[in-house]
């Protein structure tokens, strides 16, 4: 069926309404009306080509939070009017061992991203939830708890996973400290599962000013990185540290905040680290850098349904469709507490 959507047609232009088809439902097939769609660094970053593999033109968005409009025939597990979401992946190859394993965002085939990717059947490009509709396979589709508020539960798909992942593998929890590293849109969604897990949380953060937010988002204490004084009294300290910040940044004055086999994991920056890491300060406590990716489904509604729980769902600025392009600029200067959300009403409404 043909649908509207918002697409950046070169890295150079706005985004911009577009008009394009979905496919026809297969079996396992679940369609959606989007009703809300997160808005992602990621998203930005690929509407400008900054990685240089973006396909144009491209529907960002995979953030989705949609209700069931109808199904294929061999769907079992929803119906038309539940309430689902949609997050990063739309497929995988489903038979390799991380596939088998849970893992399908490490698919030894790669995995199908929400947009920008291509389709394992049709070989057609992937577009996201920035548009009235969409269309996934019911194994990449998400039940969202009840009392979950729908606009805030949008960047649990993308911020909320990604930080729960490591939380997780690690053994976040009581008894264990686990520090933050950056108070953004990832950030905040850390402090936030990292507490709700039962853990003793830490922000650090080069801003003064950010303590109370911090805080209030399940903070126990806030070590701003510049000061030597503050990271000293911080010396061995952490299990873990979840490392949010989404550019190249020096990560050695953190290393001997670790604990004996502490781990520093790495969410929010994917390219070359121009510092080079002190070896001395792994091997002498016998520390870790790592890295970790998104998630797979079943853990995402693992922690989709921890945050039904908890009344866990990320602060938000919820905007129209119509203002995506200020929003990106926002984006840019960090000019947001703490993830933009899409009111994909305002677009049905901008129709008329």
């Amino acid at each position: 069926m043909e649908i509207l959507g918002y697409a950046a047609l070169s890295s150079e232009a706005p985004l911009a309404p577009f008009r394009f088809e979905r496919r026809e439902l297969r079996p396992d097939d679940v369609a959606l009306e989007v009703l809300y769609c997160g808005v992602c660094h990621t998203d930005l970053h690929i509407a400008r080509n900054h990685g240089g593999f973006t396909h144009y033109p491209v529907v960002p968005g995979h953030e989705v939070i949609g209700r069931v409009t109808q199904v294929g025939n061999a769907v079992t597990r929803f119906k038309a009017g539940d309430r689902v979401g949609v997050g990063c992946m739309v497929d995988s190859c489903r038979q390799c061992d991380p596939c088998r394993s849970g893992y399908e965002q490490h698919c030894e085939e790669g995995a199908v991203f929400t947009y920008n990717g291509t389709d394992r059947h049709d070989h057609t490009r992937t577009y996201g939830g920035y548009a009235g509709h969409l269309v996934a396979s019911e194994r990449f589709v998400l039940r969202i708890p009840d009392g979950l508020d729908p606009a805030g539960a949008a960047p649990l798909l993308c911020a909320g996973i990604t930080t729960w992942e490591p939380l997780r593998q690690w053994r976040a929890g009581p008894g264990k400290r686990v520090a933050v590293i950056g108070l953004g849109g990832l950030g905040h969604m850390a402090l936030k599962l990292a507490k709700a897990l039962g853990a003793e949380v830490t922000l650090f953060t080069r801003s003064a000013g950010k303590e109370n937010d911090a805080r209030r988002l399940g903070a126990d204490r806030v070590v701003l990185s510049g000061d030597a004084a503050q990271m000293a009294a911080v010396t061995g300290h952490f299990d873990l540290i979840v490392d949010t910040v989404p550019y190249d940044h020096d990560v050695n004055p953190y290393l001997p905040t670790l604990t004996f086999n502490g781990t520093l994991v790495l969410v929010g920056y994917m390219g070359p680290l121009s510092e080079a890491v002190s070896a001395g300060a792994l091997v002498r406590g016998r520390r870790a850098i790592a890295g970790s990716f998104i998630g797979g489904v079943a853990a995402t509604q693992e922690m989709l349904d921890f945050c039904g729980e908890h009344g866990i769902v990320s602060d938000i600025e919820v905007v129209a469709m119509q203002q995506i392009n200020e929003a990106y600029e926002r984006l840019l200067n960090s000019d947001v507490k703490y993830r933009f959300v899409i009111d994909m009403s305002s677009m049905r409404k901008g129709q008329n």
